[in-house]
């Protein structure tokens, strides 16, 4: 039994080599959809100022900071989020790049909070942004390119569902109901947790808005004919793709930061068993605010984390059965047995020869049985099996799924090779 001491902290995991696989298949299928929507990669300092944080974030997110300071007496964070970084870069860097800027990242990110289902206290983002861009063409792009993940990673229509609301429409409300300006960001906060609170719980905190929580309930069941008409322009956008059915007016979804300006989204999964699957909107006013106002910048993006994307292929069986054949088809192509005590030298050619040209080669590296190099090419899913025997111009190949063979000659090997991977 492992030393309890060495274990991994509280919402902290490791990630063995079968972990390791799960993250690497949703890693490459986030940066393959993304690049294929034009979008080039950037990285940020996982250590950022205290500052960067603590000036548009708001919410929850200021009490649950990894914070220290440094030898250096400065105020540091391990970063929470992504988006305060690519603000802070893209105010420094937007002049060397064509606008509209479209970048992806993928990252980790440390919140100090209760690890739950779903929630850890270091997970992975995937961060996709538009900058430099103000209409609705960029927010339809960027759920469009989030639907085509969550179907990429193997799920469905009906597995899930994107809820669009607009920040725009509770604003008006809350002027159409006496809400003080300085008191908006304390009103939305209210409302993004309007599904979670208990109903006496957030009665409680709308009596200082002079409502009650009936009233926002209604306007959330019932919203006002074209009460965003950003989110009818949306729709039209995503139905020229064929992508409407995959979205809703949700006018519940608020998101809980502070940066948020307009459209904001979520996805969940349809039977709602688990927490947002991912989550963003614009926030246009970011870039200036930390810029000092020297870059007035409009921006739009959302973030999906690797927890809860991960629990949900799990629990699906399509998306599942998917991500198993990839990481198969990811893990070693070809197994070279000994079968003959003199021919290691040969064995060696053979697997450096394969190797070279690009090959994913293993063998055994100490002598055994062949019966036992072959339950080692079963254990690390090789296609094939390259036979070395005691015929110095020929090779066996065997197929591990069929168990077909064929003798080749040995100077053909290559040519072979390219042709049952390819």
């Amino acid at each position: 039994m492992p030393d309890a001491r060495f274990q991994p902290l509280p919402g902290f995991r490791d990630f063995a080599p079968a972990s390791c696989a799960v993250r690497n298949y949703i890693f490459d299928t986030w940066k393959q959809t993304a690049k294929r929507y034009g979008f080039v990669e950037w990285e940020a300092p996982t250590l950022e100022s205290t500052e960067l944080y603590l000036k548009k974030t708001g919410g929850e997110l200021p009490t649950q900071l990894f914070r220290f300071q440094d030898q250096g007496e400065r105020d540091v964070t391990l970063r929470p989020e992504l988006t305060a970084s690519l603000g802070r870069i893209a105010a420094g860097y937007h002049r060397d790049y064509l606008k509209p800027m479209k970048w992806f990242e993928i990252g980790s990110c440390f919140r100090y909070e209760k690890p739950q289902k779903g929630r850890v206290r270091e997970f992975y983002q995937f961060n996709v942004d538009i900058l430099g861009e103000h209409t609705t063409g960029a927010d339809a792009e960027l759920i469009a390119l989030a639907i085509d993940c969550m179907r990429d990673l193997g799920f469905q229509q009906g597995d899930f569902i994107v809820r669009i609301s607009d920040r725009h429409a509770w604003l008006q409300f809350a002027r159409n109901h006496g809400i003080c300006d300085d008191q908006i960001t304390s009103f939305l906060g209210v409302v993004d947790k309007l599904e979670r609170d208990r109903p006496a719980e957030c009665q409680a905190k709308l009596d200082a808005f002079g409502l009650q929580r009936d009233q926002l309930l209604d306007f959330i069941a019932n919203p006002p004919v074209g009460v965003s008409p950003q989110y009818d322009c949306l729709l039209e956008d995503l139905a020229a793709r064929g992508l409407d059915s995959f979205v809703q007016l949700d006018l519940s979804i608020v998101r809980g930061l502070a940066y948020y300006t307009g459209l904001v989204f979520e996805i969940f999964d349809s039977s709602r068993s688990l927490r947002a699957i991912a989550g963003g909107g614009r926030y246009d006013s970011l870039i200036g605010d930390l810029s000092n106002h020297a870059v007035d910048m409009p921006a739009t993006g959302f973030a999906m984390g690797d927890v809860v994307i991960a629990r949900l292929i799990e629990q699906t069986p399509h998306a599942a059965q998917l991500m198993q054949q990839a990481i198969a088809q990811a893990g070693c192509e070809f197994y070279v047995i000994q079968a003959d005590n003199s021919k290691r030298r040969q064995v060696l050619q053979t697997v450096s020869l394969l190797r070279s040209q690009g090959y994913r080669v293993d063998m055994a590296l100490s002598p055994m049985k062949v019966g036992a190099q072959f339950q080692r090419a079963e254990r690390a899913g090789a296609r094939f099996a390259i036979i070395v025997g005691s015929n110095d111009n020929s090779l066996e190949i065997k197929n591990m799924k069929d168990r077909s063979s064929e003798i080749i000659p040995a100077d053909q090997l290559s040519d072979k090779m390219a042709s049952l991977v390819h």
